[in-house]
C-alpha cells in the first residue's frame, strides 16, 4: 500500500485555524476538551493510520 501525503496550503491552514477557533468559541470553555478529543478521534479515523496519528500527537505535544 502506498501512502499519500495530502497537505494543506498556507491559506488552507489559515481557514482550518479560523474554523477551529470559531468552533472552540462556539462550544465554550466547559466543553472545549471534549470537543477537541472528539475532533482528534474523527481525524484519526479519517487518517486511517495509527502510526501517523501517533507522530502527529508527538508533534502537537512539542513546544506547548
Amino acid at each position: 500500500m502506498t501512502a499519500t501525503h495530502k497537505a494543506l496550503s498556507l491559506p488552507g491552514l489559515e481557514t482550518a485555524y479560523d474554523a477551529l477557533a470559531t468552533a472552540i468559541d462556539e462550544v465554550g470553555a466547559g466543553k472545549t476538551e471534549l470537543f477537541l478529543v472528539k475532533l482528534a478521534l474523527l481525524n484519526a479515523n479519517a487518517l486511517g493510520d495509527p502510526e501517523q496519528f501517533q507522530q502527529h500527537l508527538q508533534a502537537a505535544l512539542k513546544d506547548l
